[in-house]
């Protein structure tokens, strides 16, 4: 028995911050189009799919910023992306920011099958960054400003035939995304990013940004028998040099897919979610082989603990 779906990482270049939301609407509706015409039956899209990444600019007064976000989706201007994919029969996945009605505001991800339905939404878990401004840098990276951390965690969902989690960006990074998704069983990680090639608390960390990339990507998906579908915004954008390297990752760690320029670009792979199950009823049988007697600390003290 195979459950193949035929999944699209749909790269993105630069958004500049002249770019409207129609002239981006329209790229995301090529971009739809070129996955369909490859057969994909799901598009994945990055983070922040609509506007060019605002937290690089400090605002004192945030409700400056409200014009980034989304207040609700599909909206009028979004609205075309949706009625193109369910005329296609083709499902996406997208990034944008949230402020929502009692004006929280969320770094956010959702997941439409391919009916138009909705099937679920996630908010970013693991926000980096800072809160505050920081003038002497080149440019900020204050997403801990203008999102708020996602209190419900990482949920996975019945769709596409299989079973769907969503991550965004730096939650990529953490070990316990993974696994979190990978204790309910799931077949499919899709995750969107907007990644800086430049990292001004540890420069020394810039040439690795690629191999980091790809590091924690590839052992997630190993570690829990799963697909993990990680979508990169890229290119020279405001100034700011962004990782392209999307990517569609087998549960056995390998790359079945990788683009190869940092503007649009779609590159597909055919992903059978029963191939999960070689590494989820072998050497990452949890119900067999985890210890969770032993790992208390990991949800019981949140920093490093010298004292012991």
């Amino acid at each position: 028995m195979t459950r193949i779906i035929r999944v699209a990482a749909a790269q993105m270049g630069p958004i500049q911050r002249h770019h409207d939301r129609p002239e981006v609407v329209e790229r995301l509706i090529a971009l739809l189009r070129e996955g369909h015409r490859q057969g994909a039956e799901l598009v994945v899209f990055p983070e922040l799919a609509l506007t060019t990444f605002f937290p690089r600019w400090f605002v004192d007064d945030i409700r400056e910023a409200d014009h980034w976000y989304e207040r609700s989706m599909p909206s009028p201007v979004t609205q075309p992306l949706f009625d193109t994919a369910r005329q296609l029969g083709v499902g996406f996945c997208l990034g944008y920011a949230e402020l929502t009605e009692s004006g929280e505001r969320f770094n956010t991800q959702i997941l439409v099958e391919r009916d138009g339905r909705v099937v679920a939404k996630y908010r970013k878990v693991h926000i980096p960054g800072h809160e505050h401004h920081e003038p002497d840098r080149p440019f900020q990276h204050a997403e801990r400003y203008y999102f708020t951390p996602s209190p419900e965690g990482f949920g996975v969902w019945k769709a596409f035939g299989g079973r769907v989690g969503m991550m965004i960006c730096n939650d990529r990074r953490w070990p316990e995304s993974y696994r979190v998704m990978g204790l309910q069983g799931v077949e499919l990680i899709l995750c969107g990013y907007n990644t800086p090639l430049h990292y001004a608390p540890d420069p020394s960390q810039n040439p690795l940004q690629g191999f980091h990339n790809s590091l924690v990507m590839q052992s997630g998906a190993y570690q829990n028998g799963t697909f993990v579908v990680g979508v990169a915004k890229g290119g020279v954008e405001e100034g700011v040099d962004s990782l392209a390297d999307s990517q569609i990752i087998a549960p056995s760690g390998e790359v079945l897919a990788k683009t190869t320029t940092n503007d649009d670009e779609v590159v597909v792979a055919n992903c059978d979610l029963d191939w999960c199950y070689q590494y989820k009823n072998t050497l990452f049988d949890f119900d067999r082989y985890r210890r969770p007697e032993v790992y208390g600390r990991i949800t019981s003290q949140r920093g490093v603990n010298l004292d012991d």
